[in-house]
């Protein structure tokens, strides 16, 4: 993968944040060590090797999935939200 201007612009616009153009050639190059690291782990062979852990063995703790209305509760949360409407969170729209 080829690191340069139109890919910063790129993951710039995603973040929303803004990059200065005296910071992208430093930026090029860090994302560039960043992908030959990860392209160098990818090569590594491990089909022979056992997890050293597992979060599944050992029985992770499960419980009933019970619905439950709660309206003080949700009267509650409402109340201390920025904007709300009609017992729904009103947000600011995020997509263009």
């Amino acid at each position: 993968m080829t690191v340069d201007d139109k890919l910063i612009d790129k993951l710039a616009k995603l973040s929303s944040l803004e990059i200065e153009e005296s910071k992208k050639e430093v930026l090029k190059s860090e994302l560039a060590d960043i992908i030959n690291f990860v392209e160098n782990l990818n090569e590594i062979d491990v089909s022979n090797i056992e997890a050293t852990f597992n979060t599944v063995e050992g029985g992770t703790p499960l419980r009933e999935d019970v619905s439950t209305q709660d309206l003080e509760l949700s009267k509650h949360i409402l109340a201390n939200a920025p904007k709300s409407e009609d017992n729904y969170f009103i947000v600011p729209k995020i997509i263009e």
